[in-house]
């Protein structure tokens, strides 16, 4: 087939998505990430819980789960009331 189109090659012409080029002027919408910035502070969850890691791999040695881990702070934290748990709402 000299010159002609094979199945495949239209097959594959019809597959293909035209994408439009970027307009000139344009931003992103996303800004760089500045590699050099700070992180925030943890919240008091996370904090609660680097305490609770450590008492609960004390407490239940043979438990490797992580799952059990995260749902045993989850329970304990949302039964704490903020003067236990040392919050100060602001």
């Amino acid at each position: 087939m000299k010159g002609g189109k094979s199945k495949s090659d239209t097959r594959n012409a019809k597959l293909s998505v035209n994408k439009k080029p970027a307009k000139a002027g344009r931003k992103s919408g996303k800004a760089a990430k500045d590699p050099n910035k700070p992180k925030r502070p943890a919240s008091a969850f996370f904090v609660f819980m680097e305490e609770f890691r450590e008492q609960y791999k004390k407490d239940h040695p043979k438990n490797k789960s992580v799952a059990a881990v995260g749902k045993a702070g989850g329970e304990k934290w949302k039964s704490m009331s903020e003067a236990v748990s040392g919050l100060v709402l602001v």
